[in-house]
């Protein structure tokens, strides 16, 4: 079932199942609604307030962090080039970000969410995971918990948030994107099944383009396909990620809600519609991605003293290239400087590369001191 807004009557019943052995979990997903783009919008109604803007950089190398949802329908997108989407939404206003008040709204939000309950997983500034089988206060119910959070936050920041309620963390986050802005869907466990039978297979959590591609070479397009697939053969063709998937299409995630989780890396990759080959047009193609790193990094209040390149080529050959520094990095240029040195050393790749990634570990929470950081190789 599903209930957009944040009035009108609830239907449909949760079982009053408390912690009793093998009853569900209730299990939300807190979304914020174009978090960046409405706190613009927000703080700057005379300028922002109806407008499609996008929340980054400017073109020609910037990238968007988030865009409006009056931007949206111009095809403008999270991690897109800016100059992309400028030329699909020639009115776009783009605004510089200002971190230090998105993490300040995050944390006033996150203390509504801990008058609930203290199994909370943050998986960025504007989305969590709770559990609320047993809440803090309110009733038993993640349906009632979700619209109350989701009123809650209204009130207090003049923001929205969508929300989607099930029995397992795959489920939930998925269906907080069905009724997208200000929704709210629910998947009882009875309808769990169902729910994920008619979901396309590009929904699943870790099935990315190319896997997506392959899966339908193996006429494998939604969630009953999944359901209806035998695993032997999954396995054969996506190893252990295809049993993985088809416990997801079974309803079979006992992933628990972490709230101490222990962030070992941060990063960022994209598969290409088109193999490169030209060294220029991969440097091009890793500059959004390191944007989009040194963002989660500041997210995050972390910085980190290894950065790796990873390049698959067009056979699926994944290979790394890996580089440690005596002081930890953050930003998009150093890591932009570091993932140009690694794309060249010991060569350019030999191979037409089809998808790019950087990651940070060895990761800190503390900022470097005193002198300009060295973007030396320790070899």
């Amino acid at each position: 079932m599903s209930s957009q807004g944040s009035t009108g009557d609830i239907r449909g019943r949760e079982a009053d199942n408390g912690a009793d052995i093998g009853k569900p979990r209730r299990i939300v997903h807190v979304d914020m609604d174009a978090f960046y783009a409405s706190i613009e919008q927000r703080d700057s109604p005379q300028k922002y307030a109806g407008e499609p803007i996008a929340v980054g950089g400017t073109p020609p190398r910037g990238v968007v962090q988030t865009a409006s949802y009056e931007a949206r329908p111009y095809g403008v997108h999270s991690a897109q080039p800016a100059v992309e989407a400028e030329r699909k939404c020639p009115d776009l206003i783009f605004v510089p970000p200002r971190m230090e008040v998105y993490k300040q709204e995050s944390e006033g939000i996150r203390k509504i969410l801990r008058e609930y309950t203290d199994l909370i997983e943050p998986l960025s500034l504007d989305e969590a995971y709770l559990d609320v089988t047993e809440p803090k206060k309110g009733p038993p119910s993640g349906t009632l918990i979700a619209r109350r959070i989701r009123q809650e936050i209204r009130e207090e920041t003049g923001l929205t948030a969508s929300a989607g309620v099930g029995s397992s963390k795959f489920v939930a986050k998925v269906a907080s994107d069905r009724e997208k802005p200000d929704g709210l869907t629910v998947i009882e466990p009875e309808n769990q099944l169902e729910f994920i039978a008619g979901l396309a297979v590009e929904e699943f959590h870790g099935i990315g383009p190319v896997t997506t591609e392959k899966m339908q070479e193996l006429g494998i397009e939604t969630g009953a396909d999944l359901q209806d697939a035998d695993e032997r053969t999954l396995v054969h063709h996506f190893a252990k990620r295809g049993r993985h998937f088809k416990k997801l299409a079974m309803g079979e995630d006992d992933r628990p809600v972490r709230p101490d989780r222990e962030r070992k890396s941060v990063g960022a990759e994209r598969t290409f519609s088109d193999d490169l080959s030209d060294l220029g047009a991969m440097l091009d193609r890793l500059h959004p991605i390191a944007e989009r790193v040194s963002q989660r990094l500041q997210e995050a209040d972390q910085r980190g003293r290894t950065v790796t390149l990873k390049l698959k080529s067009h056979d699926h050959e994944v290979s790394t290239r890996q580089t440690t520094l005596e002081r930890p990095v953050q930003s998009e240029d150093e890591l932009m400087t570091l993932a140009e040195r690694l794309l060249g050393r010991p060569h350019p790749p030999e191979e037409p590369v089809r998808l790019l990634g950087i990651s940070v570990s060895s990761l800190t929470d503390r900022a470097p001191k005193g002198q300009q950081l060295e973007l030396g190789f320790k070899t």
